[in-house]
């Protein structure tokens, strides 16, 4: 048997730009223009789209998978991932180029396709199921499990109609979850119901992986995809921009998304930013040991490296860091407040770097700015600023030792530091 599961040989998928609305009003409306211009309706008939009503979703897509390999394929909003994971599942054919697929294919796309409203649960799983190629007898075998995975034991004899879009999405996962394909395509499931129920989601991810299985799994999420995938493709306008290992490629994207990167220099003295007291030269995310890095272990301690160049011995500097997240919330600043800045420097290049805690951050993109300050009279005058001058990803491998434990699923919040408790037992009243 081939090593190979998947291998993609120069996909391309085209669509035509306002084909739907030039289609409405059907047979009636084509007759009605052809007799009122016949010559100028049979020239656009014979010409086709132009060039400007043409859209290339994916061009150019060639990449082969080995078996029991798991692959994140990332990219923007409109990158065409979705539209790559639907032409491997036969939902659409490409236009240009072929993909041959060695073994039996499960996919998680559009999470509840094929539900009934007017059914009830039980029989929408049975729907649902032979709708995504299981047999009668696979769904009997498996139907206890699925109905407790998804939670809605009570309400499996209820119309769907009556649930909740949670309950919907949750029990149309649960079904696909127990597929048991040789390769399975997934595409953004993380993001479906509640917190516990996202953790159930990833552990089951994780299961897939660890199981053999070839998967390919699309999501907007840096830490699931780091957690789950060590290889990843970057797509960009329907063509693959990057392909390799996971850290490397999500460095690549959290710079063109975002416009930086784990290290920002100015080589330029005079672009540098600040004034003629004082310049940022360089600002970067280092590890434990002084190296760059993109994605950090949500439970080591990592580094915000500022070089300055005090240029005027005039007065106190004092470097500042300011971190954020994707959001633009900011989550912290931290200021050197060691009693050396209250002296004035002498002229000269200083190398000044803020230690994180492991266990403090919480998982997600963080972005941090650095700035160098002087205090007069309680007022704080910003002599140097580098505002969102580098981005990381933090990432809980989810091996226990942070402070979500055993948790896999995701956290909504700015730090999640690992605090000590304490425990007394105390005899019942």
């Amino acid at each position: 048997m081939s090593d190979v599961a998947i291998r993609a040989e120069s996909l391309g998928k085209r669509y035509r730009i306002g084909a739907r609305r030039e289609g409405q009003g059907g047979l009636g409306r084509s007759i009605t223009r052809a007799l009122a211009s016949p010559f100028d309706y049979l020239r656009a008939t014979l010409r086709g789209p132009g060039e400007d009503e043409i859209l290339w979703a994916l061009r150019g897509i060639s990449f082969e998978m080995a078996r029991g390999e798991v692959l994140g394929i990332i990219g923007r909003n409109g990158a065409g991932k979705t539209t790559l994971l639907k032409i491997l599942a036969r939902i659409t054919d490409p236009t240009e180029g072929e993909a041959t697929i060695y073994g039996r294919v499960g996919s998680l796309l559009e999470v509840g396709t094929g539900f009934h409203p007017e059914l009830t649960g039980r029989e929408n799983v049975f729907l649902n199921g032979a709708i995504l190629g299981m047999t009668k007898a696979e769904i009997d075998r498996k139907f206890d499990e699925i109905v407790a995975f998804s939670g809605v034991e009570r309400f499996i004899d209820t119309q769907v109609k009556r649930y909740s879009t949670g309950m919907r999405v949750r029990l149309a996962f649960s079904v696909a979850a127990h597929l048991e394909p040789e390769i399975l395509l997934i595409d953004e499931v993380l993001a479906v119901g509640d917190a516990g129920f996202q953790r159930k989601c990833l552990g089951k991810m994780h299961e897939f992986g660890e199981s053999g299985r070839t998967v390919i799994f699309v999501s907007h999420s840096m830490p699931a995809i780091s957690r789950l995938c060590d290889r990843t493709i970057l797509l960009d306008e329907g063509r693959i921009v990057d392909d390799g290992p996971s850290d490397r490629v999500m460095a690549q994207y959290l710079q063109s998304d975002l416009g930086t990167t784990a290290e920002r220099r100015w080589d330029d003295p005079g672009a540098a930013p600040g004034n003629e007291l004082v310049r940022i030269r360089s600002v970067r995310v280092v590890d434990g040991e002084g190296r760059t890095v993109e994605t950090v272990d949500v439970r080591k301690p990592v580094g915000v490296e500022v070089v300055f160049e005090v240029l005027r011995r005039e007065l106190p500097m004092i470097p500042e860091i300011v971190v954020g997240n994707e959001e633009g919330v900011r989550v912290f600043i931290s200021m050197d407040t060691h009693p050396r800045w209250r002296e004035l420097p002498d002229p000269g290049s200083y190398v000044s770097t803020a230690w994180i805690p492991g266990n403090l951050l919480a998982e997600g993109t963080l972005i941090a700015g650095a700035q160098i300050v002087t205090l007069l009279s309680g007022a704080t005058i910003r002599e140097a600023e580098a505002p969102d001058a580098v981005a990381f990803h933090v990432v809980d491998p989810g091996e226990g030792g942070s402070a979500k434990g055993d948790f896999v699923g995701s956290w909504k919040m700015a730090v999640s530091p690992l605090l000590e408790w304490t425990l007394e037992r105390r005899p019942s009243v």
